[in-house]
């Protein structure tokens, strides 16, 4: 199961396990269980701390592998072969069971181990899912910490029949005491406000008592680190409040054009990019969501931002860079089967539709690629471009059209996604040349047209946008408020790029320092 070096690099982790492990194995006589058994001995084989058992119940899924302490109840389950993405959750379930610290913060780890009642969390993943082991080892985590949780990890390719009675097209899909809980990624701190009703009214108070900052960044994305760090270096006060670090690169796969890197991943590179803005004096606020920018005036001098849990926070300059969000169809059925047909993300959700017919809405370089993952897991790809031509890269294309199981439609305009009640069915399209409507049968729908500015919010801020929703900014990336600037996809700047954002974020970042020391500090701060 695991070659030399993943073995040298495991056997290394495991000498940081200071009490004994016990991994517990329910067998059957499948192909998986015979890999899962594999995988168990060899973990075994790597630590003298880890000692391996079996277990032959109807009444726990079959194969699967239990992690805890020895001799305490095991909390943690993992129901199919924890490889691909979830490897890293096996890593730190062993060693979190067998003693190792968990690195989150004290406060975080007490409000865990407060929380009462029983708690019985089940995640559906696939093992090509990159948000699903943020989702799992979050609720390890808990596992570890409150005797009251339990978690199970269910790899849905293996358990087909719960995938089709729950009716899961989406992952990773989380249940708890066998009611839906969640559904895509979901991060610890939101885990605990949904377990925890006071936890959000806690946090609010907790940030709004935070001083103000020099330099306030919203959005975490590239042009939001780019920011803050170039910030940090000029030992400023700086704040990074984003609803998740990364934003939309977290969902990357493959990222080839990033230069003097050659190929490197979303999820590597946001975990860099947040380890990097940590390396500094920077406070970071996770899992908040912008509602309102508040102008210097209306706020005793500084701008202010106002969050979704009603917390205020203020800046004596702010930095929009909240990034941009997948474009939807806005036809009828698509909000009523998302999550259960309809999908944004063929890396996460591809593996639930094998051996299945699926349809790819767009036609430029992120449809194209989804056709091209899809098409080696399921029946069949079917592909549908408003336009008279596809926009895709002609390499892209010509990989496409050389595979024997993805369709290409042009001038073809998807009118109404098409359902049981439970789940997609089809969909209906206007044939654009002709006029004709036709209808396709399918059980997933993927949807790759492009991406809206996240600017709902600045509606009424006094920042001006252009007819597409982005926020216009001059060569500084300052807006047209006083004091606030803006960087990378959500400003009106060309080319949505990776690269591109990083260098605006560090444009307006210099251009917010510029005006910080030709501006006076607000009365109520002066010394």
């Amino acid at each position: 199961m695991l070659d030399a070096n993943m073995k040298q690099q495991l056997a290394a982790y495991l000498q940081n396990i200071s009490q004994p492990v016990q991994l517990t194995l329910n067998l059957d006589q499948s192909v998986k269980a015979e890999e899962l058994k594999r995988l168990a001995e060899e973990i075994e084989s790597l630590s003298d701390k880890v000692t391996l058992s079996y277990l032959d119940s109807d009444e726990v899924r079959k194969p699967s592998m239990q992690v805890g302490a020895a001799g305490d109840d095991a909390r943690i389950t993992f129901a199919g072969v924890p490889m691909g993405h979830e490897f890293t959750s096996l890593v730190l379930a062993l060693l979190h069971s067998g003693g190792h610290p968990i690195k989150v913060d004290e406060p975080v780890q007490q409000q865990i181990r407060s929380l009462q009642g029983e708690f019985n969390f089940e995640i559906y993943i696939s093992l090509s899912c990159q948000n699903c082991p943020e989702v799992v080892q979050a609720l390890n985590m808990m596992a570890t910490l409150n005797p009251g949780v339990k978690v199970t990890m269910i790899d849905g390719a293996l358990f087909p029949q719960e995938i089709y009675d729950r009716e899961i097209m989406s992952v990773p899909s989380v249940y708890l005491n066998g009611e839906l809980f969640a559904q895509g990624r979901i991060s610890l701190s939101e885990i605990l406000r949904k377990v925890d009703s006071g936890a959000a009214e806690r946090e609010a108070a907790e940030l709004s008592e935070k001083d103000p900052y020099d330099l306030l960044v919203v959005g975490g994305g590239p042009a939001g680190a780019a920011a803050a760090i170039y910030a940090a270096r000029k030992g400023i006060r700086t704040g990074v409040v984003a609803e998740r670090f990364g934003g939309q690169v977290a969902d990357t796969m493959a990222i080839e054009n990033f230069i003097s890197v050659k190929a490197t991943d979303g999820p590597k590179m946001v975990a860099s990019l947040e380890q990097h803005v940590l390396d500094y004096d920077v406070d970071v606020m996770t899992q908040q969501r912008a509602a309102q920018l508040i102008s210097a005036p209306q706020a005793g001098g500084y701008t202010a931002v106002e969050l979704a849990n009603g917390a205020v926070l203020k800046g004596r300059t702010v930095l929009l860079a909240t990034g941009a969000r997948w474009r939807e169809m806005n036809v009828p059925g698509e909000q009523e089967y998302r999550g259960r047909g309809v999908a944004y993300c063929p890396h996460c959700d591809g593996p639930l539709f094998k051996g299945k017919s699926v349809a790819v809405i767009g036609g430029g370089n992120s449809g194209i690629e989804a056709a091209i993952d899809l098409a080696g897991i399921v029946k069949d790809v079917t592909v549908l471009e408003f336009d008279s031509k596809l926009r895709a890269d002609e390499v892209l294309q010509q990989k496409a059209r050389s595979m024997s199981n993805i369709r290409i439609l042009t001038q073809a305009q998807t009118t109404e996604v098409i359902g049981d009640g439970g789940k997609v069915t089809g969909l209906n399209y206007t044939d654009r040349s002709n006029g004709e409507t036709h209808m396709l049968e399918l059980a997933g729908i993927f949807v790759q047209i492009g991406l809206v500015p996240n600017t709902d919010w600045l509606k009424d801020s006094g920042v001006t946008l252009s007819k597409h929703g982005e926020i216009e900014v001059d060569r500084r990336g300052q807006t047209s408020v006083d004091g606030v600037f803006a960087a990378g996809d959500v400003t009106d700047v060309p080319y949505k790029q990776i690269i591109i954002a990083m260098g605006s974020g560090a444009s307006a970042s210099l251009g917010a320092f510029d005006y910080l020391i030709r501006t006076p500090e607000p009365v109520e701060n002066a010394a």
